[in-house]
């Protein structure tokens, strides 16, 4: 089932760099009719509004402060797209004193700032007649790294968040999408020490627009993501992907 984001309105969290800030441009130069640039300091999108005009609307979300996703959805009430991509990364050592400080801070942004964004806009996209709730995942939420094992397990779980919207959300006729991308060219893939290994970004939002084309739930769009995706799809199919009653 195709989606067509032409004149669509759109939410992109964390869209004032890296991945965020391409998969704002690509939308609109394929015909988004605006995007809301969904980040902790609206000052920072100045470039792209004097960029793009009145098609980029500045709006504060924090996802470690609550009050500020459902305040962000009381604003974008013709929300039909809603791109979850910003996230935290912190690296370091699984016997690290800070470990469980780590993991608790990553938990806040990725795992519980994606179950308010859902909370928050699954009601205005139902509204809107259905649309598209896509989640940045990451190749992390499927193979633990032991550089930074907190991270990983934060992706994981919002992995599993995200396969429950998927069927949650297909009840009110949203589609969800679940991104996976590997090393990517932005400031948290050179955290991660990935910098030799990166592709462009563009890779990411390209995959998405492919994706709404189709009727796939995983994205993986470069040449890491298609590696693991591969592997994992015949039990991404028959297992996460199919309809498995309880008990």
């Amino acid at each position: 089932m195709t989606y067509d984001i032409n004149n669509k309105v759109i939410l992109v969290t964390g869209s004032n760099r890296g991945i965020g800030k391409v998969i704002l441009e690509h939308f609109l130069e394929l015909g988004a009719a605006k995007v809301y640039a969904a980040v902790r300091k609206p000052e920072t999108v100045t470039p792209l509004v004097d960029k793009y005009g009145d098609k980029v609307v500045p709006l504060m979300v924090d996802l470690a402060n609550d009050a500020s996703i459902y305040a962000a959805a009381e604003v974008a009430q013709d929300v039909d797209v809603v791109i979850n991509n910003a996230g935290v990364f912190q690296g370091g050592d699984f016997f690290n004193e800070d470990i469980i400080e780590s993991l608790e801070f990553q938990m806040r942004i990725n795992v519980y700032g994606l179950i308010n964004m859902a909370k928050a806009f699954a009601p205005v996209l139902k509204a809107n007649g259905g649309g598209v709730f896509g989640q940045l995942n990451s190749v992390a939420s499927m193979k633990a790294f032991p550089n930074f094992p907190a991270y990983c397990t934060s992706k994981a779980a919002s992995y599993s968040i995200t396969q429950s919207l998927k069927e949650l959300l297909a009840e009110q006729g949203t589609r969800v999408l679940s991104i996976h991308p590997g090393p990517i060219a932005t400031d948290m893939g050179d955290a991660a020490g990935l910098a030799e290994i990166a592709e462009p970004p563009s890779l990411v939002a390209e995959a998405i627009l492919e994706a709404l084309q189709s009727d796939d739930f995983h994205v993986f769009p470069d040449s890491m993501a298609k590696q693991i995706g591969s592997a994992y799809q015949s039990f991404a199919e028959n297992v996460v992907e199919a309809k498995i009653t309880e008990g």
